[in-house]
């Protein structure tokens, strides 16, 4: 679907009950919580690549000089070294959130396969990993976090009304990495806000019962149970704006 089409099926508001949504979400749950796990393991690896990245050339430099730890802990910090780290962490943290984008927008296509009986295999978590799909991560990872962080400065309030389109940004992408970075946030923020109160209720119902139930099962269990947060937002947009008849596929 081009942007005017999925456009006109966000303009058409179609009405969502939260019961139905939250029943649905369920029952996708019983089907892709296997996926789910191994999508939050690679999640937790990335974090782990993302801290050895940032901590191994620490490491490294405090075996070279000793010297600059010491400055820290006789309260004189060597600047040097505290822009370094910034230097380091600042592009990792960024790497990371593409990383974490591309990551999660195969996990919704995973997701939809499933949901329509289509096939699906763990090889499909690396179907956005490539040059075309990276660059456009990259944008609206770095749009995203700028309108996060001036929705934060504008005294938190805002920040609760972007977190649904926020939430959209990777379901339109996954579902339609053809568009625009420009059109893809355009109808984040539209469906976004016809949805809002629907959207953030099922995020925040989602998300404690997923932590709770987690806790439950020795803590741990929250790696399989997280996944459960990501599935009503797929719902919103599966019942909202729908899938063509035809297989989504990938360019290859």
């Amino acid at each position: 679907m081009n942007f005017s089409q999925i456009e006109q099926k966000i303009e058409e508001n179609k009405p969502l009950d939260f019961g139905d949504i939250f029943n649905k979400s369920f029952e996708l749950f019983k089907k892709t919580w296997q996926q789910g796990l191994l999508y939050m393991l690679l999640s937790v690896a990335i974090v782990l690549g993302v801290m050895a990245i940032i901590l191994v050339p620490m490491f490294v430099a405090g075996v070279i000089d000793p010297s600059s730890f010491e400055s820290l802990e006789n309260g004189n910090p060597d600047f040097r070294a505290i822009i370094g780290v910034y230097l380091l962490m600042i592009p990792a943290i960024f790497a990371a959130s593409v990383l974490s984008m591309l990551l999660n927008a195969a996990f919704y296509r995973i997701v939809k396969q499933i949901d329509l009986g289509e096939s699906a295999s763990t090889a499909s978590f690396a179907m956005f990993f490539k040059s075309q799909y990276i660059s456009k991560a990259f944008v609206l990872s770095i749009l995203t976090m700028l309108i996060a962080i001036a929705a934060t400065l504008a005294c938190y309030l805002p920040l609760f009304f972007v977190m649904v389109p926020l939430t959209l940004v990777v379901v339109f992408f996954a579902f339609n990495p053809e568009l625009s970075v420009g059109d893809i946030l355009k109808l984040s923020f539209k469906l976004g806000t016809k949805k809002w109160l629907l959207t953030f209720g099922l995020i925040i119902v989602a998300s404690l019962l997923a932590e709770i139930v987690g806790l439950l099962l020795c803590g741990i269990g929250i790696f399989a149970t997280a996944s459960f947060v990501y599935l009503p937002t797929y719902l919103v947009y599966k019942e909202t704006v729908g899938f063509e008849n035809e297989r989504i596929e990938v360019e290859r």
